[in-house]
């Protein structure tokens, strides 16, 4: 299978307090860049395979010091557009133990939210490409941004390319209402959607039953039950739902099921009681794991024991991306997350 895969969406400027300072008694910020198409890029790229991100950045220094971040970990940065627009911000306060992280946009007007139909050749982007991947974030930008992701899926389907899609809701970029309305127009060209707990219900008003986030519930059946009502309203050939457990801001438990409609058989990942560094990015590493899974041609049950892997270790890094390997992903998934120094 081809080693390319491409991403589309919008990447920012991420800017946070040192350590767990809040914003209130910040005197400098450290800058990040990241997006959540970008983290998955991020993560194949670090799998070995041939990640591109397709997105416009302004033609300033700021620009060019997003495109040479991406750069360094290996994302191909090819079919970016530097013209038009701003870079888009967001800022990061680090929760910690019973207190919350917060998050604060500033991204209106940037220069993917400005983007226009027919601008990317995606006949020649999707060339030997073997998957698409883009999220509910890109769509709610703007009414063009929505334009253009259809035309990007619908290109993606033509060229025969696997097209994945994590539902991602974002309720300061739009309604539960307009994004039910928008991405339903989506998903007829999707092979794999990826959501989290929350995400089905947000966007399609798919509720899991039995199931009480604020407490830490969470009920395997209520999510089977999730994945079963997407396929039957859009036919996707696999569903997979992260199920995070939040004990506190600090820790927190992370596992997933996997749903193959075609084999109509559900599949349950180990979980992991894991103590966060950083949390951020931490589903989109969940969806690189798993389209890496897909393209290894691993079994259902190896892919989603891979991704929740790969994703718990991003757990412990600071920044949106997962920079692990394969082989520790693998050490992890065969038992060694005792931590211990490797020498």
């Amino acid at each position: 299978m081809s080693k390319k895969v491409v991403t589309f969406g919008e990447v920012m400027m991420r800017l946070a307090p040192p350590g767990y300072q809040r914003f209130v008694q910040a005197n400098s910020f450290d800058a990040t860049y990241a997006g959540g198409e970008a983290n998955v890029a991020a993560s194949l790229a670090q799998y070995g395979y041939d990640a591109y991100f397709v997105t416009k950045l302004p033609p300033t220094e700021l620009g060019l010091a997003c495109k040479f971040f991406l750069q360094k970990y290996g994302i191909k940065t090819d079919y970016i557009k530097m013209e038009g627009g701003r870079l888009g911000i967001y800022f990061l306060e680090a929760g910690a133990s019973q207190r919350a992280s917060k998050v604060i946009y500033d991204r209106k007007d940037s220069a993917i939210a400005q983007v226009q139909p027919g601008e990317f050749d995606w006949p020649t982007i999707f060339a030997d490409a073997a998957v698409f991947h883009i999220t509910g974030i890109t769509p709610a930008l703007s009414d063009n941004a929505a334009a253009v992701s259809l035309e990007a899926v619908q290109a993606a389907k033509k060229a025969g390319l696997t097209v994945s899609c994590d539902l991602n809701f974002r309720k300061n970029l739009w309604s539960s209402a307009k994004a039910g309305a928008v991405m339903s127009t989506l998903m007829p060209y999707v092979d794999i959607a990826i959501a989290n707990e929350e995400d089905a219900e947000k966007v399609f008003g798919i509720k899991a039953e039995n199931t009480h986030l604020e407490a830490g519930k969470i009920d395997d059946g209520g999510y089977q039950e999730v994945c079963r009502k997407l396929v039957e309203r859009f036919g996707f050939k696999k569903v997979a739902i992260t199920l995070r457990e939040s004990y506190s801001a600090s820790d927190n438990g992370w596992s997933a099921i996997l749903y193959d409609s075609a084999l109509n058989e559900f599949y349950k990942s180990k979980k992991y009681d894991i103590h966060i560094v950083d949390r951020v990015g931490g589903g989109d590493s969940f969806g690189g794991g798993l389209l890496y899974g897909l393209l290894q041609g691993m079994d259902n049950q190896q892919c989603i024991e891979f991704a929740v892997a790969a994703s718990c270790l991003k757990h412990s890094i600071p920044g949106d991306f997962n920079l692990v390997s394969v082989a520790e992903v693998e050490a992890l998934m065969k038992g060694d997350g005792s931590g211990r120094v490797q020498r």
